[in-house]
């Protein structure tokens, strides 16, 4: 059964830091594109970065320079480091397992990031 859990949301000032974390089980990590994706009330989905298995990242535009994904397969887990972080990128960030296959997509409940002052 594939678990995905995301940890270090919060309540952050305008051009304030966070780094999210994902705690993957029940997939062979290393077979796995992960990323992260976003929801705010009212918005559509929107894709936040994704990392291959190889190590190749992609960004969103709105998050291009102030984001950073990175993974470590040793340890099953994604990160997402957030800098300078605007009160648009407020929303519930969802971290996302797809199969290098494509025959398996997973995505874990949330954790909610604010950025107001």
């Amino acid at each position: 059964q594939v678990q995905l859990v995301e940890s270090g949301g919060g309540l952050v000032q305008p051009g304030g830091s966070l780094r999210l974390s994902c705690a993957a089980s029940g997939i062979i990590f290393s077979s796995y594109t992960m990323g992260w994706y976003r929801q705010a009330p009212g918005k559509q989905r929107e894709a936040v970065a994704s990392i291959t298995s190889g190590g190749v990242t992609n960004y969103g535009d709105s998050v291009k320079g102030r984001f950073t994904i990175s993974r470590d397969n040793a340890k099953n887990t994604v990160s997402l480091q957030m800098n300078s972080l605007k009160p648009e990128d407020t929303a519930v960030y969802h971290c996302d397992a797809r199969a290098n296959n494509n025959k398996s997509y997973s995505w874990g409940q949330g954790t909610q990031v604010t950025v107001s002052s």
